[in-house]
């Protein structure tokens, strides 16, 4: 079985949109996934199926073995700590240092203080900011700021590092930054990662495997892909 697994899913919603219409797909362990698509394309409905924030009207998913689509909500938790989740706004607590808010992640699940000191400190060596530990959100640049929310989703080990829009608020310069450490995370600690972006200028930089979504369709799939005017 792949680490990721999508059989002939269906989202509708109820007021009668299909979001996401037949969709088969296979992401193995490692590998480096953009999925791409206009507004209302069912990118953001298939991101966020992955990670429980919707479920499938039908179909199945699976995430490191576990049926998504079957889960019960008391079990969501047990899916989630497989996953580190990085979204376009960051998402800090204002009122913790960067330390604080990667460690938080920990606290949640009991870990021994011991564990989450060294743990936080090596995911934020993991995206070079050892040297802002103490630095609340508002002292940080966004780039900054984006390097902490993603040290805090790869602080558990997680197998996926789901990442939707992560570059959507940040300039040219500071957005390849960001994806230099992501990219680095998928190679050095061997991460599954998947993004969904509208930037092509990123897309075409990194030449991962691009996945297009169209009308709730995979369209293209393409290893090493780039996006042209007419497509991938």
């Amino acid at each position: 079985m792949q680490l990721i697994e999508l059989k002939n899913v269906i989202k509708r919603y109820p007021n009668g949109v299909t979001a996401l219409a037949g969709v088969d797909l296979e992401i193995s362990k490692g590998e480096f996934v953009f999925i791409m698509g206009a507004s209302g394309s069912g990118k953001s409905t298939l991101i966020k199926l992955l990670y429980r924030q919707e479920k499938p009207s039908e179909g199945e998913v699976y995430v490191g073995g576990i049926n998504v689509a079957k889960l019960r909500n008391r079990k969501i938790y047990k899916l989630r700590r497989k996953l580190g989740i990085v979204f376009q706004d960051y998402k800090l607590l204002p009122k913790l240092t960067a330390y604080e808010n990667v460690a938080f992640a920990l606290e949640m699940y009991g870990y021994k203080n011991s564990e989450i000191r060294k743990a936080t400190i090596k995911a934020l060596e993991n995206v070079g900011l050892k040297d802002k530990l103490r630095s609340y959100p508002d002292q940080l640049s966004g780039g900054e700021q984006q390097r902490v929310s993603i040290a805090r989703a790869i602080v558990n080990n997680p197998k996926v590092l789901i990442c939707d829009e992560p570059t959507g608020n940040l300039d040219a310069d500071t957005s390849m930054e960001v994806m230099k450490v992501i990219e680095e995370i998928n190679e050095k600690l061997g991460t599954t990662i998947i993004m969904a972006t509208h930037d092509k200028e990123i897309v075409n930089k990194m030449r991962k495997r691009v996945i297009v979504i169209d009308k709730g369709l995979v369209k293209k799939d393409s290893q090493k892909g780039r996006f042209k005017s007419e497509g991938i």
